[in-house]
């Protein structure tokens, strides 16, 4: 594990793991527009959590339509530790700008913190089924956490959970350019 201080009394803990073993108030989903679960985090989400995730998911686009590349929706957690899980959309690489991801992670950490939870957990959005490199979501990630810390009163901790040792790697470089050398 990895840790940084993005802002006074605000952590940054980088770790590799399983985000649906993790003690946090939410875990971010790296969602599609329409919230559908089928592979990758969100499938992971819908095993762990019950298939309840996925209908409130729907239930949720049914009334406010797809979540914009960038945006977020909240349901609960059912059977996770967390008690929400909020879903981010990011890019798809080659179709939607990149930037996008810097955005997604910035509007989940804002939405844990308008909730008031003290902690959030955060995949690494956008570099499974949708094809963005390690290196350039992780640089994004990183910048998105350093503009939303100082802004926050309520979330304390934040983690980032890699899946593998390559993209851990990877983050905890982009990571330390951001948040300095330890």
């Amino acid at each position: 594990m990895e840790r940084f201080e993005a802002a006074p009394g605000v952590s940054v803990e980088l770790v590799v793991g399983d985000i649906t073993e993790l003690e946090a108030d939410a875990i971010v989903n790296a969602a599609n527009s329409y919230l559908e679960h089928g592979g990758g985090v969100a499938g992971a989400i819908v095993r762990k959590g019950g298939y309840e995730i996925q209908e409130e998911s729907r239930e949720w686009v049914r009334r406010h339509g797809p979540v914009p590349v960038g945006g977020v929706a909240v349901t609960g957690a059912g059977r996770l530790k967390a008690k929400y899980v909020i879903h981010a959309v990011g890019p798809r690489c080659g179709v939607e700008p990149v930037e996008k991801i810097g955005e997604a992670v910035e509007n989940a950490i804002m939405k844990a913190e308008e909730l008031g939870l003290r902690s959030v957990a955060l995949p690494a959005i956008s570099t499974g089924i949708f094809g963005c490199p390690y290196g350039e979501a992780a640089r994004l990630t990183a910048e998105a956490v350093r503009r939303a810390a100082p802004r926050l009163k309520n979330v304390k901790r934040i983690i980032v959970c890699l899946y593998g040792e390559e993209a851990y790697r990877t983050y905890v470089e982009a990571f330390r350019r951001v948040f300095g050398a330890r």
